[in-house]
């Protein structure tokens, strides 16, 4: 029989995760127990919000979102990233996810969460509009240039009905990615941050307003060939020297998806949305 439990930190719990996902994808460095920890226990913002299926001692399947801070028409709200999902094998096609997730908002709306995002493949994407209620609110831009931006990024700020809001300790904890450390320097008055994406020589890059207390961390030297992805919005400009990828050549067009858990619902609305690689977990 399925029983359902909130989502937990400890090591055995971590342990039974990194053996799911094995089961589920593959050994990855990501799904370490390590990792999982700092993904989970470590977030300045909170600790994790999520819920397990098991059969008797065997983990069935298992989802969790992560706290963060977003700025939603002008007001300040907590939030909840959707993140790691896995069914195993011998549980698929019994709707355990759509529960487990339920469960999960649920519970996130009783922690005052006032709403869910993430970011979803064209295969996911319809199974989260269909059988959760997500809006799809825009796919997200992919592009390759060099330098900077160019994106006027407090005009951004001004014109975002959406974006994630970053301090200075929740930005050290993003940069230390245990799989992915991300880098960063301070130029113009702001911020330039950047991770391996493919290589080096091409990594997925971002631009933020300045954060006071935050100390930059440049370990390697920023290329400046650069891949975006994200969103910005359309008045404030910029990509004069960035071109987007042609669809054929992306291994999945990704969208940006959210829900609002609030009593009065909120719709975001395409084109006024600020968002990069910082805001989920791409790289």
């Amino acid at each position: 029989m399925i029983s359902f439990s909130p989502a937990g930190v400890d090591a055995q719990s971590l342990m039974h995760y990194e053996e799911l996902f094995t089961a589920c994808f593959s050994k990855q460095e990501k799904f370490s127990p390590a990792a999982l920890r700092w993904l989970y226990a470590d977030n300045p913002d909170g600790s994790v919000v999520g819920f397990d299926a098991y059969d008797g001692d065997i983990l069935a399947a298992h989802y969790v979102c992560i706290p963060a801070l977003i700025r939603v028409n002008g007001k300040l709200e907590k939030t909840l990233l959707s993140l790691n999902t896995a069914t195993h094998p011998k549980y698929q096609g019994k709707g355990l996810f759509t529960k487990l997730a339920e469960l999960t908002y649920r519970a996130g709306a009783e922690l005052g969460y006032s709403s869910v995002y993430g970011v979803a493949n064209a295969n996911s994407t319809p199974g989260f509009m269909r059988k959760l209620g997500f809006q799809l609110v825009q796919q997200l831009s992919a592009k390759i240039g060099c330098g900077s931006l160019g994106v006027n990024i407090e005009m951004a700020t001004q014109q975002a009905q959406f974006e994630r809001v970053w301090s200075a300790e929740s930005l050290a904890w993003r940069s230390a990615n245990p799989g992915n450390s991300v880098q960063s320097q301070t130029r113009h008055g702001g911020i330039v941050l950047y991770a391996s994406a493919f290589g080096k020589l091409l990594p997925a890059y971002a631009e933020i307003s300045q954060i006071a207390g935050f100390q930059e961390q440049a370990a390697s030297a920023l290329s400046p060939l650069r891949l975006f992805l994200g969103l910005s919005p359309h008045d404030a400009g910029g990509y004069g020297r960035y071109m987007e990828i042609p669809q054929r050549f992306r291994p999945s067009p990704l969208n940006l998806i959210f829900r609002s858990l609030a009593a009065s619902p909120v719709k975001l609305e395409a084109g006024h949305i600020s968002f990069s690689f910082l805001d989920f977990d791409a790289y």
